[in-house]
């Protein structure tokens, strides 16, 4: 079980670290306009939360097979199929929890930061 937590922790952070590495260059693009860097950034960090929660939510009825937890896990763990859907599908369900948290933090910061720069520069 051990294993299987962390895959999905692996693969949903993988995922969680390309959607922060896309904000991040959204951000950097607008950059001539701070305030509106940081707005932006945290209206796209809420919608990488809004997808994680959903991912969440769809994670424990998603075949366990069609994941990438599955496709990390080698040697394959002999227990039955249903078994491997709850445990993959809750581990899955566990690390998007975690990450949309993170995100949802996140965007706060990100829009508080906004709203000070754009008052401290308008």
């Amino acid at each position: 079980m051990d294993r299987i937590q962390q895959a999905a922790e692996r693969s949903v952070a993988r995922a969680t670290g390309f959607a922060c590495l896309a904000i991040a260059v959204l951000a950097a693009g607008l950059s001539a306009e701070p305030g509106l860097a940081l707005r932006t950034a945290a209206l796209a960090a809420l919608l990488l939360w809004a997808g994680l929660r959903l991912s969440a939510l769809r994670a424990p009825s998603r075949p366990y097979r069609r994941t990438e937890v599955w496709m990390m896990l080698e040697p394959r763990p002999l227990m039955p199929p249903e078994v491997l859907q709850r445990l993959i599908g809750e581990a899955i369900r566990q690390a998007c929890d975690r990450y949309a948290a993170f995100a949802l933090g996140g965007a706060f910061l990100l829009w508080l930061a906004g709203m000070v720069l754009g008052g401290l520069a308008g």
